[in-house]
């Protein structure tokens, strides 16, 4: 079983930043991430016009695969819906993963309770409107709001300055990972 934890928050709250620090720490002690990133934009894509993999796509390719020696892009023309948070989650069940990352998705994932959760905020008026209607697990507070707090908490939850004190949130997740393997072994 895989733990999933989101980060959410505004843009340019801080979610990527934490996140990227998570992943670079955790990876190097060897665990095995995924991370799913929220855009927002509609007829966004990774792929570019005039590219051949684009061109398979407009020939109408529902599937084209794009193989480097150092990198395989795996390009899906569907319609994805951005609200079944366990379909999402099966694009990666064939890695193996510890923990895979969202990054967005607030309005999918604020009333999972299976679903930890990192807030992020520009200030504390925005940390009050993400944390309206945000269940708990919470675990910490993080991005530009915690950059600017003297404080090590806020309603109980912890309050981490990535990356100064960010290994506190590693440990954080870690112990998460640890409750979620326990629970598969229990099942």
């Amino acid at each position: 079983m895989v733990l999933v934890v989101a980060a959410v928050g505004v843009s340019g709250s801080g979610k990527t930043v934490t996140l990227e620090y998570l992943v670079s720490k955790l990876s190097a002690e060897g665990y095995k991430i995924g991370s799913i990133k929220h855009v927002h934009h509609k007829g966004f894509t990774m792929d570019k016009e005039g590219t051949n993999t684009w061109r398979y796509a407009k020939a109408g390719a529902k599937v084209i695969v794009a193989i480097s020696p150092d990198e395989i892009a795996i390009i899906k023309k569907t319609e994805m819906p951005l609200d079944k948070l366990d379909q999402m989650t099966a694009l990666l069940d064939r890695e193996d993963l510890d923990i895979v990352f969202f990054e967005g998705f607030h309005s999918l994932i604020a009333k999972r309770q299976d679903v930890p959760k990192i807030i992020t905020a520009i200030d504390e008026k925005g940390l009050e409107q993400t944390l309206e209607g945000t269940v708990q697990p919470i675990l910490a507070i993080a991005g530009i709001v915690a950059q600017n707090s003297s404080s090590t908490t806020y309603r109980n939850i912890p309050i981490i300055k990535v990356p100064e004190d960010g290994q506190k949130l590693v440990e954080l997740v870690k112990a998460h990972l640890i409750q979620t393997k326990s629970k598969k072994s229990s099942n």
